[in-house]
């Protein structure tokens, strides 16, 4: 077995390790760091016989991910959460490049979710989830090139906020953002319409299995499922089909979803930071 020591964020390894070997075990000292128990056969190809050896200290900085209560940065926190990773949530009023004008010293964009990993800086939610399925996999969340589903996985992964997301940030925007005088129930009707009909992709696809691809709970079920948060959020799920609506239930009642909703929660009490109002 290996040992470990933690301070300060350092990850320091009691044996000979080749130095080839030190970014490919970072992956293990993050589930260590967390409290993941890992096997002596999981870490084993870390640790290549015969390699040149030295003893090395593996830097593993905590993760940072910026969030606002209900926004699609819950993607990479519910991703977080059901990986185990450890990492240090900053709330922030939404929409932040409004209400919290020196965070775009951090992000110029101001959008979030923004993910910091050492130097990876990052900005899209289910593309940072897809990040930290690969990068501290192994993990049953991520569908593998070699497996069947693996195309259906991607697509569902790209069409959770291009497809499903984007009609209701519109929604959103020109029923609750806007001032008054430019709200536009038009455009809210006419996108609402827009989502619920591209909707019907994962009505069927929930039609006979309880997740939507691999036989098995999947990153594309976080990032789909966020889409479904976020309509229920703003009245558009009322209009759910029968499936998406037990499929919907199913996924809130995930512990990884919990634990991630207790977070955002603590977060937004610790840090004063008050929930998004809801209309």
């Amino acid at each position: 077995m290996l040992a470990r020591q933690e301070q300060g964020g350092t990850f320091a390894l009691s044996r000979h390790i080749s130095v080839e070997s030190a970014a490919m075990i970072q992956g293990l000292a993050r589930k260590w760091l967390a409290g993941i128990s890992v096997s002596t056969q999981e870490a084993e190809p870390a640790f290549p016989q015969g390699s040149r050896t030295t003893t090395a200290t593996v830097e593993c900085p905590m993760i940072t991910l910026y969030h606002c209560d209900g926004a699609r940065s819950f993607r990479p926190l519910w991703m977080l959460e059901e990986l185990g990773l450890g990492y240090e949530l900053k709330m922030l009023p939404f929409p932040p490049r409004v209400l919290a004008k020196e965070y775009l010293a951090i992000n110029p964009l101001g959008t979030i979710p923004y993910l910091i990993d050492g130097d990876t800086k990052m900005t899209e939610s289910s593309g940072i989830c897809h990040y930290l399925g690969t990068r501290y996999g192994p993990t049953p969340l991520m569908v593998g090139v070699e497996e069947p589903a693996y195309g259906a996985f991607l697509n569902w992964m790209y069409f959770s906020d291009a497809t499903l997301t984007f009609p209701q940030t519109l929604v959103l925007r020109y029923t609750q953002l806007e001032p008054e005088e430019r709200r536009s129930p038009q455009v809210a009707t006419d996108y609402a319409k827009w989502f619920l009909g591209r909707l019907r992709a994962v009505e069927a696809a929930t039609a006979t299995t309880e997740t939507l691809c691999a036989g098995r709970f999947t990153a594309a079920d976080i990032v789909i499922g966020y889409a479904l948060r976020l309509a229920d959020s703003i009245g558009l799920s009322k209009d759910f089909g029968p499936k998406v609506k037990v499929y919907w239930e199913r996924l809130q009642g995930r512990e990884g979803y919990q634990r991630a909703l207790a977070a955002e929660q603590r977060a937004g009490v610790e840090q004063n930071v008050a929930p998004r109002v809801r209309i």
